[in-house]
């Protein structure tokens, strides 16, 4: 194709002046070039743009279709002037209905498909076909017929939707919202319009509840409503837009979410359109050629992701749809539109805009161009440095060679890569990372901790900042600049100096086009996670049976059980193992409530402590007997190249909190399959590496001398920020005997794809497009090859040595499908069209993966016994059958404070049944936001350390809360009722019981209770 921006390189000063869509300047740009024709002015562009892109695209297309005896202008004056007349008595009067066949898109060739029809899948022909743009557009308030009275300027904009304009976008988009199916113009009329508009100023909470009482109650689903308790709460703003079969589409939010990506931190969350396709569509040419309008803004499709790629564990493997997200970025408005101008997008067309993201029509073929484009949506967190000021250095990679010095390529005739994803930042850029990463993700941006710039002080106050914050020792981030898409690891080095990023070849994964260098970008660097101190390790059902293999025997593992099941039964009796699994599910447990309750003192036969415990233990059962099992001496960490050279090929370096561990160690790394994935390697000391990454910690090192990279032997993996499980427990490490790594003995063939480059800007959005509706069509290899093989290695497990035969076939058909299985991981970047032969599919699956009796046998393997030895266990959940008070709680409370809380309380089961009654996606948000409204009631803030009432005051209210919520558990018979006192007066009761016990509150941090417990 050429330079994707030659269009740029001497741009009339009319086309600036009166920009036009996409669809219609390239369909000028067809007329001119095959009529001759010369380019249109001003003023004929600005009419044409006044009848909308519908109207223009259908009179260019009635021009196209004849010869012009004058000129381009004159033809479209003589049209415009008795417009809409001239369309309704065209017999070419819509592009989309021209004829009765299908709409069809050029060929890369330029000839039509259409004689290829009977040849095409199902799929494809419902990508071809084209369904009627009013069904795309249905609530996009356009209108066939102009009405005398319309506040608008142009034709072809309702008068309804002209006076909502006025709304700010987020209040436009609910109206629309709850209308459900219908039509703006059949719901509102201009006078209901003007009285909504009226309501502009109301909070966002009063316009929702108005709204949801004009609309939504009528036409939207309670479980999809908007409602939220603080909508200036600064989270992210969702929107969503369904499209079904028919071409009808539907809008739902906006949602409020603590994740962003840098999509939305670049654009604005109001310019980013989620779309879901509900049914595979037949309109899609009508979706890439016209976008969706969502009131007079037009969104067009941008880009999509694929998730399934992130989730490498077999277990997480379900259908590919469901990982599939569609996004449509803003572009031009309605001329009529207010806001369109200032726009960045406005004027720009859609190869111009993903290229102020990244470069992407530079990488090699289609799969890695949609691919690599997504990365724009990870969800990060924004590292608060201005790049300007960053030397970004590339260093090369450090290939593997063999004992002459020889380059070892792979396979596919790459050179081999130790090194792969891996860089360096210095250390006073890593300490801008925030303190509390976790908690960080749900800030936005303005809200970080203002970190001191160390490189503008003198030496000695630079020591002294550095020494009081440590840096994490390894960053997973996206970096953008310049056009520049890197993606990897950046481990911290004191060596390189101040302000400075290195990055590798491998690392990059698109490249800057030189010959738009000078066009701006949106530069960032993004944090996605850090190294930490790892938390318990568990074992997993692939692990368990690659170690069982190798040797540890049934009796530890069924060892590992019985202590689990024995703490789970402990809960109720003693404070330490109660404690143990509070900490262990504390991400499921209001700000760790169970574990504060525990640590005040506070008895575990108390009705509401006892009943979160039990619920507790049936969780840590159930994992227990899908394999989960604890295990101690084990970690996971994160992985990166050794910086010093130092390690040889089986070496590694571990660094945890007491420093580097030395001796055999198992490392593993999800989702390894291969025999040889689980590697006996030696850990040792490197004195070098204090040098490099200081005190910095939690991480394994791997040697960068050797033929093969021991990442890449380990299930096909990098240091792009995998987590590697590693094992110093001696029962297992001793008893474990190694096969040989993994390496490809079946390839998938290489997917024949044109470079981006190769295809006109209209082929670009059509094959991305049809890239997406295919990927969403697939079917769920990963999912079958991971279910396959854990059938085949459950099979061999109890086989052993007393069938040779069979045992060598079933091994052969495993590491059949393990290659398929790697080969699928890889596809969405390598564009490989993966298939499992019919005989490398299981027709019998171990009971243990409930796939129903039809499909099942009893299998006696360690995981199979492990299940039943769960099943069989007794149950000692407590059945409470008395909701007793504590007596410390037992005094006189202000009759005033009983009965604001009577009120409340009935308040607050109405506001948490609505909550409970939500969809998925919004129950937890809500429910959250209803707790948060009671606390803030009862504190005067989110929590009672930021409290400014009186202590005595909330201990009173927190007393009634108390006793008002137990009265009602006693009426009811329902524990469960208790929950709203602790939820919402929680932190004051552990305090008062405290102060009862006489011992002074000491607080722990929830992260030490993890470390000591």
């Amino acid at each position: 194709m050429g330079d994707p921006f030659d269009e740029e390189i001497d741009v009339p000063s009319c086309i600036l002046d009166a920009p036009l869509p996409y669809s219609v300047e390239t369909m000028l740009e067809k007329i001119c070039n095959e009529q001759g024709q010369k380019p249109l002015g001003t003023g004929i562009r600005r009419r044409l743009s006044s009848i909308g892109e519908k109207g223009s695209l259908e009179m260019l297309n009635i021009i196209s279709s004849r010869p012009i005896k004058k000129s381009l202008s004159a033809f479209l004056v003589y049209l415009i002037d008795r417009y809409p007349d001239c369309l309704s008595s065209s017999p070419f009067n819509s592009p989309l209905k021209r004829s009765s066949s299908p709409l069809l898109f050029p060929s890369p060739e330029g000839k039509h498909l259409q004689g290829e029809s009977s040849s095409k899948s199902k799929l494809e022909m419902g990508f071809l076909a084209c369904a009627s743009p009013q069904k795309v557009a249905r609530q996009l308030s356009f209108r066939e017929e102009p009405e005398s009275n319309c506040r608008r300027t142009s034709p072809n904009v309702s008068q309804q939707l002209m006076i909502l304009n006025e709304l700010e976008f987020r209040k436009l988009f609910l109206v629309l919202s709850y209308i459900g199916c219908k039509k703006l113009e059949d719901i509102v009329s201009p006078h209901i319009a003007d009285d909504i508009v009226r309501k502009k100023n109301l909070s966002m909470t009063d316009f929702e509840s108005e709204i949801w009482n004009a609309f939504g109650k009528a036409y939207y689903a309670e479980s999809d409503r908007s409602k939220y308790l603080d909508w200036n709460c600064r989270k992210t703003h969702i929107y969503y837009c369904h499209i079904k079969q028919n071409g009808h589409c539907t809008f739902k939010g906006p949602y409020l979410n603590t994740a962003r990506t840098h999509l939305q931190r670049a654009l604005g969350d109001d310019n980013v359109l989620i779309v879901k396709f509900v049914e595979d569509t037949s309109c899609a040419n009508i979706i890439v050629e016209e976008g969706i309008l969502v009131g007079l803004r037009r969104y067009r499709f941008f880009v999509y992701k694929d998730d399934k790629e992130k989730k490498k564990s077999p277990a997480m493997m379900k259908t590919k749809t469901a990982s599939l997200k569609c996004y449509f970025v803003r572009f031009e408005s309605i001329e009529t539109c207010n806001d369109g101008g200032s726009y960045v997008f406005s004027t720009k067309r859609i190869s111009q805009a993903r290229c102020q993201f990244m470069h992407v029509h530079m990488v090699s073929n289609m799969a890695k161009y949609a691919a690599r484009l997504s990365l724009i949506l990870s969800k990060t967190i924004k590292l608060q440095v201005n790049l300007a000021s960053v030397t970004i250095e590339r260093i090369e990679d450090i290939l593997c060679r063999d004992e002459n010095g020889c380059i070892i390529k792979d396979e596919d005739g790459e050179p081999r890569i130790h090194t792969d994803g891996t860089g360096f930042i210095s250390e006073d850029l890593a300490m801008h990372c925030p303190k509390d990463f976790v908690k960080a993700e749900y800030i936005k941006d303005e809200n970080y901790e203002n970190f001191v710039d160390i490189v503008d002080l003198d030496a000695e106050r630079r020591e002294s900042v550095s020494w009081n914050r440590e840096p994490p020792l390894l960053m997973q981030c996206r970096l953008f600049f310049n056009g520049c898409a890197v993606k990897g690891t950046f481990l911290v080095n004191r060596k390189i100096g101040l302000r400075k990023i290195h990055i590798r070849p491998s690392m990059v994964k698109v490249e800057i086009d030189p010959t738009i260098s000078s066009i701006p970008t949106f530069d960032s660097l993004e944090i996605v996670a850090i190294s930490h101190r790892p938390n318990k390790a568990y074992l997993s059902k692939n692990l368990i049976s690659l170690l069982s293999y190798g040797g540890v025997q049934k009796e530890y593992f069924m060892e590992l059980l019985g202590s689990a099941l024995e703490e789970t039964k402990q809960v109720y009796l003693r404070k330490r193992a109660a404690l143990k699994v509070a900490i262990n599910y504390r991400e499921m447990d209001d700000d760790c409530l169970t574990a504060r309750m525990i640590s005040s003192g506070i008895p575990l036969n108390e009705p509401h402590l006892c009943a979160r415990l039990s619920r507790l233990a049936k969780i840590e059962r159930t994992k227990l007997r899908g394999g989960k099992l604890p295990i101690s001496d084990s970690f996971y960490l994160m992985g990166t190249a050794d910086p010093t050279g130092v390690l040889e090929s089986n070496e590694v370096c571990v660094i945890l909190d007491n420093g580097h561990i030395s001796g055999r160690v198992l490392v593993y790394r999800n989702p390894g399959l291969h025999f040889g994935d689980v590697h006996v390697m030696k850990a040792r000391y490197v004195e070098e590496l204090a040098d490099v990454v200081g005190d910095a910690k939690y991480g394994i090192f791997f040697s960068t001398k050797g033929p093969r990279s021991a990442a890449t032997e380990i299930a096909n993996g990098d240091f792009d920020g995998d987590m590697y499980w590693v094992s110093i427990n001696r029962k297992v490490v001793d008893s474990y005997t190694t096969s040989r790594p993994w390496s490809r003995m079946h390839s998938t063939p290489k997917a024949v794809s044109k470079k981006p480059s190769e295809f006109s800007a209209d082929e670009l959005e059509y094959e991305l497009f049809r890239q997406f509706l295919e990927a969403k069509s697939k079917g769920a290899n990963m999912s079958v090859a991971a279910d396959s093989w854990l059938a085949f290695m459950d099979r061999l497990l109890m086989l052993r040595d007393d069938n040779v035969d069979e045992m060598h076939s079933l091994k052969g058909k495993m590491l059949h499908l393990i290659d398929i299985y790697y080969d699928a991981l890889d596809a969405p970047k390598s564009g490989k069209k993966v298939s499992i032969p019919h005989d490398l599919k299981a027709n019998k699956f171990p009971h243990y993966m409930a796939k129903g009796n039809s499909l099942s046998y009893h299998s006696t393997s360690i995981l199979g016994q492990i299940y039943d030895y769960v099943d069989t266990y007794p149950d000692e959940d407590l059945c409470i059958t008395e909701i007793s008070k504590l007596p410390c709680f037992e005094v006189e409370i202000p009759q005033t404070c009983m009965e604001l809380w009577r009120g409340r309380y009935e308040e607050y089961k109405k506001d948490m049944t609505r909550a409970m009654n939500l969809g998925c996606e919004l129950r937890i948000t809500s429910c959250n936001e209803v707790i948060n409204k009671y606390k803030k009631l009862l504190y005067g803030a989110v929590e009672f350390e930021q409290t400014v009432r009186k202590t005595e005051d909330i201990f009173d209210e927190a007393l009634a809360i108390y006793h008002v919520t137990y009265d009602n558990a006693r009426i009811t018979y329902s524990i469960e009722k208790c929950g709203f006192a602790w939820k919402v007066a929680g932190s004051a009761l552990c305090r008062i019981h405290t102060m009862y016990r006489k011992e002074k509150d000491f607080p722990i941090l929830p992260s030490v209770l993890q470390e000591i417990h």
